[in-house]
């Protein structure tokens, strides 16, 4: 597989020696918008994209030209790709990772190579058919988030990694070259690791969105309560990062002051699912969060049951 698997290969194999310098060519699979900014971070950290591969879709073919042409790969379908890269990194939806690697096993001879996916839920074990045929396979997360008009940096950013020692050191080398960090997190650990990701970014976005949705009762348009909230978020993100949750708490919660809390619910009535959210919210402060008068504040949530 050539001088760059070989060098790959010194760092991860006993006996086998290469120049240290060279880095591993790698193929993506998938073209969304991991795959995209994985790719091009990959490329800017001076590594070789040689290959996007897509499903036979046309418009996962289009997504893939669009992206080989930002790194200079080549584009080939899962059906008809000939691997020649020494890592393949499959950024593909959690169910198709394993049909993905199906498709691929006859691709490539397996032995040795390295095969990473992106999945922050599922195990390294949805790439078992490569590694049955040699491969060394890993899974590979970032703990970011990735949406279509946004490239974040992968500068420090967190990349959970679990799987084969070999595969799981070829990744480590990919993360401090990206200039993120590498931790392991255990097999049995993933779900936990994903739902709390999920807590950081998907869950806290249906929080603002429901955070517009109050701002609406209060008569503020989505646009200006955006706006309007911007200044108190920041400095909630800022507090939090700087102290902690507990001394970042603030609000009438903290203070028990029950009054405030009743007109709360009360004006929610309007919009259940956002009284619902308040009161779960509430109860996790009453869990989590130094707050006074709790007996009276759980009586009032109670309530609404």
């Amino acid at each position: 597989m050539g001088a760059k698997l070989a060098a790959l290969n010194s760092a991860i194999l006993p006996g086998v020696s290469a120049p240290h310098s060279a880095k591993p060519v790698i193929a993506i699979v998938g073209a969304g918008n991991v795959a995209t900014t994985l790719a091009v971070a990959l490329n800017q950290a001076g590594y070789s994209v040689d290959q996007i591969i897509s499903s036979e879709g046309v418009s996962s073919l289009r997504k893939a030209r669009l992206l080989a042409r930002k790194v200079e790969a080549r584009v080939a379908a899962a059906g008809k790709a000939q691997i020649r890269a020494d890592i393949v990194w499959f950024c593909v939806p959690d169910s198709a990772i394993a049909p993905a690697a199906q498709s691929l096993a006859h691709s490539a001879e397996w032995r040795g190579r390295i095969a990473l996916h992106s999945s922050g839920a599922l195990t390294s074990d949805e790439l078992a058919i490569l590694r049955g045929r040699g491969a060394f396979v890993a899974s590979l997360h970032p703990l970011m988030t990735f949406v279509p008009k946004s490239r974040p940096s992968l500068a420090e950013v967190p990349f959970a990694i679990e799987g084969d020692p070999a595969a799981a050191r070829a990744a480590r080398k990919i993360v401090k070259n990206l200039g993120g960090h590498a931790f392991a997190i255990r097999e049995q650990d993933k779900a936990a690791y994903h739902a709390w990701g999920t807590f950081a970014s998907p869950l806290f976005t249906a929080l603002l969105a429901a955070t517009e949705k109050v701002a609406a009762i209060a008569g503020v348009s989505g646009k200006a309560s955006r706006k309007r909230m911007l200044p108190i978020l920041q400095q909630t993100l800022a507090n939090y990062a700087k102290f902690g949750a507990a001394s970042a708490f603030s609000g009438p919660i903290v203070r028990g002051d029950i009054d405030t809390v009743k007109r709360h619910l009360q004006s929610l009535r309007k919009d259940p699912i956002t009284r619902q959210v308040y009161a779960s919210l509430a109860q996790a402060a009453l869990a989590y969060l130094p707050v006074k008068n709790k007996a009276a504040i759980k009586k009032a949530l109670e309530a609404l049951r």
